[in-house]
């Protein structure tokens, strides 16, 4: 297997270390079932969580699967920061080296950001998510709760759905299904559909009820709402007609459809609350399977 340094995007990474990466998910998604949950894989690493942008999930996740992994984890948060005072990022980056570190997982709001860095630091990076561009783990979490659940990633028939415009998860799941050879649909309102959608080899739908059909996954994006001031969409409810997964659309799916969601889920207005029974467990062992990825990533890459 090729080593890599930095975990960037899933365009630029080889397949046989993704499909490394899933093999040693597997192995960790076993520890996680354990009484005590600790390997000592990275102990004396220091992994630095650097989040230029708001987060909860992606950071614990990452955090968890550091101490899982018994490495020594600091949290920068930019509000406490010096950056707020005027210091720049690569200054910033620089201090967090002096503290030694093995390992950086930098989120962003500007694309560009974690490859920026990673010029600049003998560290590892990893993109948790800059921009609108890119979010690699979530795309190893969602491909590698496919393969666990169909056995295969080839020939797949996946349909991403919602805001795909803004959407680095989009990006990302579009990157790594069809290097594996499955067959990526995207389906939204004409305005979230980015006219460079030729580019990555996707068939385009904007009638959600024709997108459906014959589809092994269906992954529900989520609304952004902090992204739609500029009225891209003429309102929630129209959305939530055209485009929600409602008990309806639902009940016509295949048997064997996964319905799966980056999280967290607006419900009621991209996936109905009455099929939650039905579509939420599987959206819950997603991020379960997250945590046991972000543990692979970090230590195959402290392997590099």
């Amino acid at each position: 297997m090729k080593k890599i340094k930095h975990l960037l995007d899933l365009k630029n990474t080889p397949e046989e270390w993704i499909e490394e990466v899933f093999k040693v998910a597997t192995s960790f998604k076993e520890v996680l079932t354990r009484p005590l949950k600790k390997v000592p894989a990275l102990r004396g690493k220091t992994v630095v969580n650097l989040f230029f942008e708001p987060s909860t999930r992606t950071r614990i996740s990452f955090e968890m699967a550091a101490k899982f992994l018994s490495a020594d984890v600091i949290n920068f948060s930019t509000s406490v920061s010096s950056i707020q005072k005027g210091e720049s990022l690569l200054d910033t980056l620089r201090n967090i080296e002096s503290l030694s570190a093995d390992i950086v997982v930098v989120r962003d709001s500007s694309p560009g950001t974690p490859y920026i860095l990673s010029k600049y630091t003998q560290a590892s990076v990893v993109n948790a998510g800059d921009g609108t561009h890119s979010h690699p783990t979530q795309a190893l979490l969602d491909m590698f709760t496919v393969k666990q659940k169909k056995g295969r990633l080839e020939g797949l028939k996946v349909l991403i759905v919602g805001d795909i415009l803004h959407s680095r998860v989009a990006r990302s799941n579009i990157e790594g299904f069809t290097k594996f050879g499955a067959q990526v649909s995207v389906c939204g309102p004409a305005n979230l559909i980015p006219f460079y959608i030729s580019d990555w080899k996707v068939k385009v739908y904007y009638d959600f009820d024709q997108a459906l059909e014959d589809k092994d996954v269906i992954i529900m994006l989520r609304i952004q709402r902090e992204r739609q001031n500029t009225g891209y969409i003429p309102s929630l409810r129209e959305y939530r007609y055209l485009y929600s997964l409602n008990k309806e659309r639902f009940h016509r799916l295949k048997k064997d459809t996964l319905i799966m969601h980056p999280g967290p889920v607006n419900w009621d207005i991209e996936i109905s609350s009455k099929i939650k029974p039905y579509v939420h467990p599987l959206i819950l062992e997603q991020v379960n399977n997250g945590l046991a990825i972000r543990m692979a990533v970090l230590y195959l890459l402290s392997q590099g």
